[in-house]
C-alpha cells in the first residue's frame, strides 16, 4: 500500500505524484489495465498519501492514525464497490450517492474505488454519470477497468486516465522469488503464464495450477495418438472443469479457462520453437524436448489453426455456450491438425 512497493508502474506513479505536488487533485480517475498489476494497490497508496498529515514525499508516513487504519484495512473513507454477481447495479450506485452526502469522517479525502467499472448496468452508469457531473467536495472516484472502450464515453471524458501496463516477466520472477518458496522452474512457468499479471501469478502459485498444468499438457501430448472415441472421452472429461479461471476477479480455483490458457500457451510455444525462438521466450520451457518433437512434425498452418481453435473456444465459453460441445469440437479438430506427425 506504499507507492514505493508497487512494481513496474513508474509512469502511473509519476502522474499521481505530480498531481499531489500541485495540490490540485482531480475528482475522478480511470485506472486502466488487466487485473493483478497494481491498480487497487495504487488507489490505496494514493488514499494513504492524500490523508497523511506528515507526508512529504510520494509515500504516506505509515505511522499516523489514518495511515495505520489504511494499512489495517479499516479506514472509513476508503470505499469499494464490486459487481454484485456479474454486474454493478443501480442500487449500489444509489447507496454510494447516499453516503456521499456526508463529509469524509477523517476530515481529509474519501476515495471511492469502483472495481470492474465496465460492468455497471446502463441504469447504474447513468446514475454515476450524474454524480461525476456534480461531484461532492472531498470525494475522489477511482474507476478500475480493463478497457475504457467498455465504459460510457461521457464517463471516460470526465476522468483523468491513468494507464497501467502488464508487468515484465523479469519483474514477476523477482517478486515470486521474494514472496514464495517455489523452485526456479515453477517460478519461470508462473511468470510466463501470468500474461503480465503479478496477482494472477501469485494466485496460480497458491493453487494447484502447476499440478493441473502438467496433466493438461499430458492430455495434449497423448491426443494425437488417440482414436476419435478416446478423444471424445477426453473432451467430456475436460469439460467437467468448472467454468472459471484464475484471471477472473474473485475466483481462487483453477478451471476451464485456465485449461484453455495452458493449451494456448502450448501452441504459442510450438510456433516459437518452429521459428527458432530462444528458449527464454517459452512459457513451457520445461517441456522443450516435447515441444521440439511436436513442432517438427506439424505443418506451420496446422499450428496456426490449432492456436486459433483454442482462442475460439475461449470466446465461445465466454458466450456461455455448452462447455462439453465446445471442448468436443476443439479436441477433435486439434487431433485432426496434429495427426500429421504420427
Amino acid at each position: 500500500m506504499f507507492f514505493s512497493r508497487i512494481i513496474g508502474q513508474e509512469k502511473a506513479k509519476r502522474l499521481l505524484e505530480n498531481v499531489m505536488h500541485r495540490k490540485r487533485v482531480p475528482h475522478a480517475y480511470l485506472f486502466t489495465g488487466i487485473s493483478g498489476i497494481g491498480k487497487t494497490s495504487t488507489a490505496k497508496a494514493f488514499t494513504m498519501t492524500l490523508n497523511c498529515p506528515t507526508s512529504s514525499g510520494l509515500d504516506g508516513c505509515g505511522v499516523c492514525p489514518s495511515c495505520r487504519k489504511i494499512l489495517n484495512g479499516n479506514f472509513p473513507d476508503f470505499v469499494t464497490i464490486k459487481p454484485d454477481g456479474r454486474k454493478i447495479k443501480i442500487e449500489q450506485i444509489r447507496e454510494l450517492n447516499r453516503s456521499l452526502g456526508y463529509a469524509p469522517l477523517s476530515g481529509g479525502f474519501r476515495v471511492c474505488v469502483i472495481h470492474r467499472a465496465e460492468t455497471m448496468t446502463g441504469e447504474a452508469a447513468n446514475s454515476f454519470l450524474k454524480t461525476l457531473e456534480e461531484p461532492p467536495s472531498g470525494n475522489i472516484f477511482v474507476l478500475n477497468a480493463t478497457e475504457p472502450l467498455d465504459l460510457l464515453p461521457t464517463i471516460v471524458s470526465r476522468c483523468q486516465r491513468v494507464s497501467f501496463r502488464p508487468l515484465k516477466t523479469e519483474e514477476i520472477i523477482r517478486r515470486l522469488n521474494k514472496e514464495t518458496d517455489l523452485d526456479g522452474s515453477s517460478v519461470a512457468v508462473l511468470a510466463g503464464a501470468a500474461h503480465g499479471s503479478l496477482g494472477r501469478a501469485l494466485e496460480m502459485g497458491e493453487s494447484n495450477y502447476l499440478e493441473k498444468r502438467r496433466i493438461w499438457i499430458k492430455k495434449l501430448l497423448e491426443l494425437y495418438a488417440r482414436s476419435s472415441a478416446e478423444a471424445m472421452n477426453m473432451a467430456v472429461e475436460s469439460a467437467k472443469e468448472a467454468r472459471v479461471g484464475l484471471d477472473q476477479p474473485g475466483n481462487k480455483k483453477v478451471g476451464l479457462f485456465d485449461l484453455l490458457s495452458v493449451w494456448a500457451t502450448w501452441y504459442r510455444d510450438l510456433l516459437l520453437v518452429r521459428t527458432g525462438a530462444p528458449t527464454g521466450l517459452l512459457v513451457n520451457g520445461d517441456f522443450r524436448e516435447q515441444l521440439e518433437k511436436t513442432a517438427s512434425g506439424m505443418p506451420l498452418q496446422n499450428l496456426i489453426e490449432s492456436f486459433h481453435l483454442v482462442d475460439r473456444a475461449v470466446v465461445d465459453l465466454h458466450r456461455m455456450r455448452n462447455p462439453t460441445l465446445v471442448l468436443e469440437n476443439t479436441v477433435l479438430n486439434l487431433r485432426k491438425f496434429g495427426r500429421t506427425n504420427h
